[in-house]
């Protein structure tokens, strides 16, 4: 096979210790809470199974605990290595990998501090009697004695021979945002004065340095050892990319055979993961480290191409590339860029909303790919083909029609506009909000290659409906902007986010923005962005209420940045001549503006629905036309309506 030009680099071999890897594509551990009680599930194997399908060279499995259930911070939910009653499920997943052609490694990890006793029934353990600020991590741990230490050391090692034992050619140390490995080594929270503190990188480096050398002890010198390093913590003194070189260095004399360069910490006020982060904002770091050791450096962070993924190999930058998320949106990537099939991947967009499942302890999910975690119940043909009527281009459309499609349905979709995306395209206006484009193309082009027949500025009457004699009718016409019951609120100087994002109208020079839902802080920073003015009124206690926990922060920290006024816990009570009136704590007052925009979101779109309904017995409805949400629930709706039929 001819490797595209745009991928080359990608594709070429690579060893580390004494395995081959024929492709320099990593699959980063993620945690899926998968796992039972600490042991592979048949979920988890069939999550794995299919990313193993997918083309990737080295799948390094989440982080299984070397302390069950000490070490872990969410309980049973992750995999347990210290133990042998572990060993068959260990067995059985390296032995799925494999099978489908990657190298199989597995992480080792420690919660340290980061645990809670909620899950573990014990108190957390740490380097040194140091809490973390983080509500959900902020239980007090004890600090451990030096012979703990020492077992600890020992416990790593064993757990590392038995996932050998299991079939895995390989362990990564998890020693970056925070666990415990990264405890011992940042300045922030060891404080310990035996052996294994130290006011300098390199005492503090002890306790990885002597986790590599037990292993090397019981595994032999080939055998490959991933450390997986923090290169920046990001963190008023914490450790810096200084300071990482010298621990890198040392874990390279202790035996590592790969530096595995990440960043961060969970308290890092420095966005990691967002959409609004550049991709491959964070190469140089492992340029940096890539510079200092003589052995092989992974990169990653907010890669989803592997056409960037290229780039950096072929620049000498790292030499490999580890891509998470990624194989959340698409596990088969890999085997699409071989063949240079760029259009037809799926890209993660970064919207974090798999991050979001991690303290609701739900198993993980994803905003593109509604199969996540549920690989064993995909849709396969239909038992009867159908001519199957979507109408309706959005996001909720696009994948009803793209599955119903590949189910062998004849499938025919209308949009009204001239153009699919639906509430997509509005998404993409906003700053830093661009990669959301990915997954318009993506569902495009699979109108196009599967042969959808789209018929775009087609207005879908009852009439049309009807005479179009579909076996089934998908209604997915999106929402229509909320529009409060305020007084004045049909004032000239009014107008909807819809239309001020859309570029259907200007605003003044000063606006106030009514809602600071998502839909209200991505209005404001468009506007921000312009030089306008902003001040956003929201009647709860908090701004942008409706994102995650995972990209919020950021969010309103931008907002912040931006100089936009936020006002929270706040009534509209009057829309007046230039300005609006507003009550406060129980105090009014009247803020000027040039124009306010209501951005109070949306409702169902039920007109041709309700005049429907006793006329086709066959109509399923999915999307803000039935219930106004966001990317992963009309995703995940347009993929599962298909089991219906």
């Amino acid at each position: 096979m001819t490797i595209p030009k745009d991928v080359e680099y990608l594709f070429k071999p690579i060893k580390i210790g004494n395995v081959e890897i024929t492709n320099r594509i990593m699959m980063a551990p993620m945690g899926t809470r998968l796992a039972r009680d600490g042991k592979v599930s048949d979920k988890m194997l069939d999550y794995y199974a299919e990313r193993a399908i997918g083309g990737v060279g080295l799948l390094i499995v989440e982080m299984a605990i070397p302390d069950f259930p000490r070490g872990c911070t969410i309980g049973g939910l992750m995999l347990g290595a210290d133990n042998d009653k572990f060993l068959p499920g260990l067995k059985r997943l390296a032995d799925t990998i494999k099978r489908e052609g990657p190298v199989a490694m597995i992480e080792l990890s420690h919660g340290g501090r980061y645990c809670h006793s909620k899950y573990t029934n014990l108190q957390p353990i740490a380097p040194s009697v140091i809490t973390s600020k983080q509500a959900l991590l902020s239980e007090m741990p004890r600090e451990l004695t030096t012979e703990e230490v020492e077992d600890l050391i020992e416990t790593f090692g064993d757990s590392a021979r038995r996932c050998a034992q299991a079939g895995f050619q390989g362990v990564e140390l998890m020693g970056t945002t925070g666990y415990l490995i990264n405890q011992f080594a940042s300045p922030l929270t060891n404080q310990r004065t035996d052996r294994f503190g130290g006011k300098t990188p390199a005492g503090r480096a002890t306790f990885i340095v002597e986790i590599i050398k037990n292993i090397r002890k019981k595994l032999g010198n080939n055998y490959p050892i991933l450390y997986k390093i923090s290169c920046e913590e990001y963190v008023p003194g914490g450790t810096t990319i200084e300071d990482a070189l010298i621990i890198a260095k040392r874990a390279e004399q202790a035996g590592a055979s790969l530096i595995h360069a990440w960043l961060g910490w969970h308290k890092s006020p420095k966005p990691i993961l967002p959409m609004s982060v550049p991709r491959g904002a964070f190469v140089h770091l492992a340029e940096a480290m890539k510079n200092a050791v003589n052995i092989p450096i992974i990169t990653g962070g907010r890669i989803n191409d592997p056409r960037l993924a290229n780039q950096i190999i072929k620049e000498g930058r790292a030499d490999m590339v580890h891509m998470g998320r990624a194989f959340f949106a698409d596990p088969y990537f890999p085997k699409k860029a071989l063949k240079g099939e760029f259009d037809d991947i799926r890209m993660c967009i970064g919207c974090c909303r798999c991050f979001d499942q991690v303290p609701k302890l739900k198993q993980i999910t994803c905003s593109v790919n509604a199969e996540v975690g549920k690989e064993g119940y995909k849709l396969g043909k239909a038992e009867k083909s159908k001519k199957v009527l979507i109408i309706g281009g959005g996001p909720a459309g696009m994948e009803a029609a793209r599955v119903a499609s590949l189910r062998g349905h004849e499938v025919i979709l209308w949009e009204k506009n001239r153009m699919l995306g639906g509430n997509l395209i509005l998404a993409t206006i906003a700053p830093y909000k661009e990669e959301i484009k990915c997954l318009i193309n993506y569902l495009t082009y699979q109108m196009k290659k599967l042969g959808v027949k789209v018929e775009l500025g087609k207005v879908a009457t009852v009439e049309a409906v009807l005479n179009a004699n579909a076996d089934e009718v998908i209604a997915a016409i999106g929402g229509l902007p909320i529009v409060p019951d305020i007084p004045g609120v049909d004032s000239k100087i009014v107008e909807s986010s819809i239309d001020v994002l859309n570029g259907i109208v200007d605003t003044g020079d000063k606006v106030v923005i009514v809602g600071g839902g998502m839909i209200g802080c991505e209005t404001a920073e468009y506007l921000a962005s312009k030089g306008k003015d902003v001040t956003i009124i929201e009647t709860f206690p908090k701004i942008a209420r409706d994102i995650g926990a995972s990209m919020r922060w950021s969010i309103v920290m931008r907002l912040k940045k931006w100089g936009i006024n936020l006002l929270t816990s706040s009534n509209v009570l009057k829309i007046i001549d230039k300005g609006i009136l507003v009550e406060n704590e129980g105090k009014t007052q009247i803020i000027k503006a040039d124009t306010i925009v209501i951005a109070m979101g949306i409702k169902s779109n039920d007109e041709l629905i309700n005049s429907l309904k006793d006329k086709i017995p066959y109509l399923h409805i999915l999307g803000d036309c039935k219930t106004p949400a966001r990317i992963l629930e009309a995703i995940h709706e347009g993929y599962w309506i298909n089991q219906n039929f």
